[in-house]
């Protein structure tokens, strides 16, 4: 069946603001805490490095945990799981706000990590349930808006909160964001019931949901592709902000701009997406966000400023969400009957590449610096988004699907 056969009701509009609002959250949640390390060093009497476990706690519960939600999702209805999680989210960022110690601190974000990993992959699949699949890549792409700021403003949120109310102040903000989502994504359910009720009825326990979307071929493809895309690409970002300061003398508050650089151009695409997705295509998109991030780390790897190099990550940003948010969208379809648990596994695989990838490449920076991984990302990025456009076109042959043959 070709992904255009499936035509959801239309999803409120309202429905996918609440969700990238608590996306935003959750995005926000994963680098909160960089900025107010040196505050829990003094609060705790730890060194940096010692506090720095509360932020990998977060990290570990949050690609872990994913697992467990998405065929729950797919039981019992993927928004009710989302809203449940928001609500979990706030008492557990309550809990980090309350701490005593390093180690309640430490378990109260664990426990963070492991309610927020529901809320991405799980809002997702229900933009994949309910959004009929012509309208789905420009309908992420306005949901990815949350994911996006939330990834560019919560290191900012977290030092300025931190800085103005002190570091316990920022996780009470953060829970009233939890809550503030989740009560709207209730009302939405009171309002509109059929946005509560599960898609498409999968089988089986949640090890046998999981195998079957393992044993579909181009369900496989999506989660190595998005593996490798993983892997490669965060492996050699993760260094930017050490190659601004070694090449060109550039402070650590000004390398934080990295990541808000990046998220500009992230954001570029949010913007674009409509007009991009109906002008190129998936396939296009695919083409023309490798070829994007092959110019992005070549230009990395020879800017001659920081100037420079600041531009390439903006066009990093941009090439990156047309190739991934490709990839997302395809993930929605891997198993409609278990999108849940589709979406679950690619999360999971996403956050496995990136956990690879950086202590890979981390060798290779403490040698020859970072240009020498920045090359890799310019060579293999473009291949891996070129063979994943032809596989796009291949099953587009086989399914009758003329949009993408």
């Amino acid at each position: 069946m070709s992904p255009s056969a499936a035509l959801p009701r239309p999803a409120p509009a309202l429905a996918i603001v609440f969700l990238s609002v608590a996306a935003f959250a959750s995005a926000a949640n994963m680098r909160v805490i960089d900025p107010l390390l040196v505050q829990l060093t003094l609060e705790f009497g730890v060194t940096v490095g010692g506090a720095s476990i509360a932020a990998t706690a977060f990290l570990f519960a949050n690609g872990v945990f994913v697992l467990l939600y998405g065929p729950i999702g797919d039981r019992y209805g993927k928004m009710p799981v989302v809203a449940i999680a928001c609500a979990g989210a706030a008492v557990c960022c309550v809990l980090s706000a309350l701490s005593v110690s390093l180690g309640m601190l430490t378990l109260a974000r664990f426990l963070t990590g492991a309610a927020s990993s529901a809320i991405i992959p799980l809002a997702i699949a229900w933009v994949g349930d309910n959004v009929g699949y012509e309208r789905r890549q420009a309908t992420l792409a306005r949901f990815l808006t949350g994911q996006t700021l939330g990834l560019m403003t919560g290191a900012a949120l977290g030092g300025a909160i931190g800085d103005w109310l002190g570091w316990r102040s920022a996780f009470w903000v953060l829970a009233a964001i939890y809550l503030a989502a989740g009560g709207a994504l209730l009302g939405v359910m009171r309002a509109r019931p059929e946005t509560a009720r599960p898609g498409e009825r999968a089988q089986g326990s949640m090890i046998s949901q999981m195998l079957g979307v393992l044993r579909r071929r181009w369900a496989l493809t999506v989660i190595v592709v998005v593996a490798l895309e993983g892997g490669v690409f965060w492996g050699a970002f993760t260094f930017v902000g050490a190659d601004l300061h070694h090449r060109f003398g550039l402070g650590f508050a000004a390398i934080g701009l990295a990541v808000a650089a990046f998220g500009v151009g992230g954001f570029a695409y949010v913007m674009m997406a409509h007009h991009l997705v109906r002008l190129l295509g998936e396939r296009g998109l695919c083409l023309s966000g490798g070829a994007g991030l092959g110019l992005a780390f070549a230009g990395m790897a020879l800017a001659p400023s920081a100037e420079a190099e600041f531009a390439a990550i903006v066009l990093s940003g941009v090439s990156f969400y047309m190739f991934h948010n490709t990839l997302q969208t395809h993930g929605t379809q891997m198993a409609p009957e278990a999108r849940g648990a589709g979406m679950a596994l690619f999360a999971l695989c996403l956050f496995l590449g990136q956990a690879v990838g950086v202590p890979v490449a981390a060798p290779i920076v403490d040698r020859w610096g970072a240009p020498p991984v920045f090359w890799v990302a310019a060579v293999f990025l473009p291949l891996l988004a070129f063979w994943f456009a032809h596989a796009i076109k291949r099953r587009a042959q086989f399914s009758g699907d003329t949009r993408n043959a």
